[in-house]
């Protein structure tokens, strides 16, 4: 590749380039912008490492028509800008050293050697200069080589390359699945042999590199490569125990850990939404607690929608995952999964789909996505049946959603209507009152309209001897 035209095109790297020039200011292209210009893959983030303190540098750029204001973060010697979509981090050739307790290295100023042997993985330690000797390319560590043959590797000793910051282990892995390569042998060696290394690591980085495995083309080749590594039972035990087969009297029931990846990879294929994966990963997450074995009938799981469900808020929380909506909508899917193919097991009636969109809400189509990837057996016929039975589903919700609008429902009278219409005071029996106008609703009893339920309120009202107020 012509890095010195690449850097001539691109409008902001020229002006880089020129700003750096004119302060004297040897300045670099590094690490991962660098790699994905050589795979053809784009990269919106920017590493630029300079010759000395880069702060002169970002600031006299910084005043450049479209960039915005220098953040700097001087303990680790960095500083950067962004200009519309692309980030731009500046950085000074450094040097590290590391407390065996900690990963956060010990920084000082060093020489541009310094600063490419500190660097993780071959393939992330390419540099190209800027501006003194402009457009020349430099790989140190044979990257170009291991991206060709598509193999992640430390630059270092992989032990020592662990030891010192255990967070490149789930980087390695991270960049195996992003890319689809392999890791070099010694290297992931390394990392089952410094797996418990990971203790050390702050949760919300560990879980920033899973979520990046999980929004990968293929992420179940990540989770494989946590699991073989040791890692995933650092952080995520729940997902590692899903692993294993008991047999009984010949029956066996199949692999909850490979099905979910193969669920996970299914809808990955459909969705880039992360949380629908999350839905993916944690939709059968508890199969091990509620395992049974009945004589005559084999392995069942009773209840581990629901279960799974209440299991979702304690896994969100210790893995530092929003504890918002997301978590709700991850919440609801997983609750929520069995209930379209139950409905096909028997007569679909109208009543079920409005309960099933009522409790899924805009949530729907999404469940549908997540029901379709959880269909994973071998047999061609039993798959092409339950996809169909799904179809049945589908069209059975538009209908019903068309006529009955059950998907964004709002109670046709509010509790203070009610209130007022029977000049009571706020009590529990307003509750029961809203809650059998919903049921009789969704049961197919009155039309989804203020008019029937007013009619429905006054009927039940003098049930309970409540007096309109004319």
């Amino acid at each position: 590749m012509n890095f010195k035209k690449h850097i001539d095109r691109d409008n902001n790297l020229k002006l880089i380039k020129n700003h750096a020039s004119k302060l004297n200011v040897e300045s670099f292209l590094v690490g991962g912008y660098v790699r994905d210009l050589l795979l053809n893959r784009s990269c919106k983030d920017i590493d630029i490492m300079t010759i000395g303190k880069p702060y002169d540098l970002i600031n006299s750029v910084s005043k450049e028509k479209g960039f915005s204001k220098v953040k700097i973060f001087k303990t680790f010697g960095t500083a950067s800008i962004s200009y519309k979509e692309f980030n731009y981090e500046f950085v000074g050739a450094r040097k590290e050293s590391y407390n065996k307790n900690s990963r956060n290295p010990d920084v000082s100023p060093g020489l541009f050697e310094d600063d490419m042997r500190r660097r993780d993985f071959t393939i992330n330690a390419f540099a190209v200069s800027i501006n003194k000797k402009h457009g020349e390319f430099i790989d140190m560590f044979n990257g170009v080589g291991d991206l060709k043959n598509k193999v992640i590797k430390t630059c270092d000793d992989p032990h020592k390359t662990f030891e010192d910051d255990p967070l490149r282990m789930m980087r390695a892995i991270r960049f195996a699945s992003q890319l689809n390569f392999d890791i070099e042998q010694d290297t992931f060696k390394s990392i089952i042999d410094n797996s418990e290394r990971l203790k050390i690591i702050s949760q919300e980085r560990i879980t920033d590199e899973l979520n990046k495995i999980i929004l990968s083309n293929n992420p179940s080749y990540g989770f494989k490569l946590l699991f073989t590594s040791g890692l995933l039972k650092q952080f995520f035990i729940e997902m590692h125990n899903l692993y294993g087969v008991e047999k009984i009297n010949n029956h066996s029931h199949k692999d909850n850990f490979y099905h979910t990846l193969e669920v996970l990879d299914n809808t990955a294929k459909i969705s880039d939404n992360l949380w629908l994966r999350w839905s993916a990963i944690l939709h059968d997450i508890a199969k091990p607690h509620t395992k049974r074995y009945k004589e005559n009938v084999g392995w069942t799981f009773h209840g581990h929608e629901d279960l799974g469900s209440r299991l979702v808020p304690k896994i969100f929380k210790r893995l530092k995952l929003p504890l918002n909506e997301k978590m709700k909508y991850v919440q609801n899917l997983v609750k929520l999964h069995l209930r379209p193919i139950a409905l096909v097991k028997d007569h679909i009636t109208d009543s079920a789909i409005r309960r099933l969109v009522f409790d899924a809400g805009e949530d729907i189509d999404d469940l549908m996505k997540l029901c379709r990837a959880d269909i994973t057996t071998k047999n061609p016929d039993k798959a092409k049946k339950y996809l169909n039975n799904f179809d049945i589903v589908e069209k059975k919700i538009v209908i019903v959603e068309k006529n009955d609008k059950i998907k964004n429902f709002q109670p046709p009278i509010s509790g203070e209507e009610i209130i007022n219409i029977f000049a009571i005071k706020p009590s529990k029996i307003i509750g029961t009152l809203k809650n059998e106008i919903k049921n009789q609703i969704l049961d197919g009893k009155i039309k989804n309209d203020k008019k029937e339920a007013l009619k429905l309120l006054y009927k039940l009202g003098a049930s309970k001897g409540l007096e309109r107020i004319k």
